[in-house]
């Protein structure tokens, strides 16, 4: 009897054990939707930083030169 309780805590064990895998690869995945979603927010906003500094350069290009102006 003693080797049959073992066994049934094993099964136990592991079935507790499958449901912790399985619910820590539904995290993996949710976490991996949401790296993926803020890495391409991160680019996004990226390219708009460049866009911006490209038009603030270029309006700073258009000012009068105050050296020359005085």
């Amino acid at each position: 009897m003693a080797s049959a309780s073992q066994i049934d805590q094993l099964v136990d064990r592991v079935e507790r054990l499958l449901v912790r895998y399985e619910e820590l690869q539904r995290t993996n995945a949710l976490l991996t939707e949401q790296m993926e979603l803020l890495t391409q927010e991160r680019d996004s906003l990226k390219s708009r930083l460049s866009a911006a500094r490209s038009r603030v350069d270029a309006l700073l290009e258009r000012l009068p030169d105050l050296k020359s102006a005085a």
